[in-house]
């Protein structure tokens, strides 16, 4: 069955495209979506413009699709791109990195039933130190690019998720309910190297923005 991975260049779509590659699925194509809104309900923002070095080196077509953010209206831009991976890739399914979130799983759900499209979600009710340790023991390397949660702060920026991190945000977990794998929007992460990949990713430069326990790193990558 051919898939479009619905995919913010984070570990979750990452992973959970590479699971249903593993399952025997043909990843068709990516989706992404380019939101002006930084808050947006749906869609992962940082870096999000570096999918493009992302698709590259994974050999597959990218559609980058630009939303206002505005929640609820947003949906129809995911339609719209959705529709346009059906019609130029023969995609029969959508795949995403759905973990807990009902607002997120529910509202693709009704869009690719409106399409005809199955849609899977790998990680759905996962645990989340299952999750990042799927990543070490699959040798994902992933950096995190945004924080936005009390303790975390700009050292968050470029930490490897490592046994080391896994271990730390246990620790923050216990102490302050930090979601491990950021499910609550904690943290976002970026993928420099995964299995999909034919090559790594190297951060070339980067500029961190932010204040407080709110920041994002915007980075340059190229291949190595």
């Amino acid at each position: 069955m051919k898939l479009a991975v619905l995919f913010s260049g984070g570990k979750d779509s990452m992973l959970a495209a590479w699971l249903a590659k593993k399952e025997g699925y043909e990843l068709s194509c990516l989706v992404s979506m380019a939101s002006k809104n930084k808050e947006s309900f749906m869609f992962h923002t940082p870096s999000i413009n570096k999918v493009k070095s992302q698709a590259k080196v994974m050999n597959l077509p990218l559609i980058l699709q630009e939303t206002a953010g505005v929640k609820e209206e947003e949906l129809a831009d995911l339609e719209k791109a959705l529709l346009e991976a059906k019609k130029k890739y023969g995609i029969e399914g959508v795949v995403t990195g759905a973990v807990e979130s009902v607002y997120q799983s529910s509202r693709v759900q009704k869009i690719c039933n409106k399409l005809e499209l199955e849609c899977f979600n790998p990680l759905w009710q996962k645990g989340q130190v299952e999750i990042l340790q799927d990543l070490i023991r699959e040798g994902f390397d992933v950096v995190v690019v945004g924080v936005f949660a009390y303790p975390l702060n700009e050292s968050f920026l470029g930490r490897k998720i490592d046994k080391k991190f896994i271990l730390e945000m246990l620790d923050l977990y216990g102490r302050f309910k930090i979601s491990p794998a950021g499910e609550g929007g904690e943290f976002e992460s970026f993928v420099l190297n995964c299995p999909l990949f034919e090559r790594g990713l190297v951060v070339s430069k980067f500029e961190d923005f932010g204040e407080g326990n709110s920041w994002r790193r915007e980075l340059e990558v190229s291949d190595e």
